[in-house]
């Protein structure tokens, strides 16, 4: 892989999901903010760019995992899996983690009143997911299935209400962007989601789950972000230019 300066993260994670870890490591934000470059990256937070280009280069030197590339994934199978995997996790994962985060506060709450300001923010997280991702489950995902079908089959668009895909993309980005700035929020209330010493197996459970839900939300947010939307407004401009 070619590591340039100028290159944006997300396009790294896009040619290969496991710089992901890497990123994560140095506290890179690779979907949100994938359209920063190396250099800026870098400089923001005092990373040497070569010794990030090498540790990069050295995780893909590891022994590849096993499954698709999901880059290379048409359209429609990319929605689906979205829908199916990522929207499903939110789902059933969200209610789970709130009945931890209120025996957290009943329990430590007078000790760690921040358990309350994380409470309150993974709520309204769930509650605003819940929102975004039935917009995409009724509006943009259809249009993006549509787009692949077209492409697949040679019949005409037909243009949605909404017009472009790029305007129903927009208002997904900036949902994505809230809810990173949200999960950064609550690693600094939580000392990025550490277990105090008084901290119970509860407490500690709760957290890690709060960890990876995160891992989940920054996988979805990328798949979205730096794979489909891209190739969405490109393809919708290629399939209407044709067809002019």
């Amino acid at each position: 892989m070619n590591i340039t300066p100028d290159r944006t993260v997300g396009s790294i994670v896009a040619e290969d999901y496991r710089a992901a870890a890497v990123f994560t490591k140095y506290g890179i934000d690779f979907c949100c903010k994938g359209g920063r470059s190396v250099r800026e990256v870098c400089e923001s937070g005092n990373i040497d760019q070569g010794r990030l280009a090498e540790d990069i280069t050295a995780e893909l030197a590891r022994e590849a995992k096993s499954g698709d590339d999901m880059g290379q994934w048409p359209l429609d199978k990319l929605a689906d899996h979205v829908e199916t995997v990522h929207h499903r996790y939110v789902e059933e994962r969200g209610p789970i983690i709130r009945q931890y985060l209120d025996k957290l506060c009943l329990v430590h709450g007078d000790r760690h009143p921040e358990l309350h300001e994380v409470n309150r923010e993974f709520t309204e997280c769930t509650g605003q997911m819940a929102m975004h991702m039935k917009k995409e489950e009724l509006i943009l995902f259809p249009f993006v299935r549509n787009l692949a079908k077209s492409n697949a089959t040679g019949e005409p668009l037909r243009t949605p209400r909404f017009g472009s895909v790029q305007n129903p993309v927009a208002a997904m980005m900036e949902d994505h962007a809230d809810e990173g700035e949200r999960f950064v929020r609550m690693r600094k209330l939580t000392n990025d989601f550490t277990t105090p010493a008084d901290g119970c197996t509860t407490y500690n459970t709760a957290f890690n789950l709060l960890k990876e839900f995160e891992t989940d939300l920054h996988l979805h947010i990328h798949l979205e972000n730096n794979i489909m939307f891209p190739r969405a407004i490109e393809l919708e401009k290629r399939l209407t230019h044709a067809g002019q």
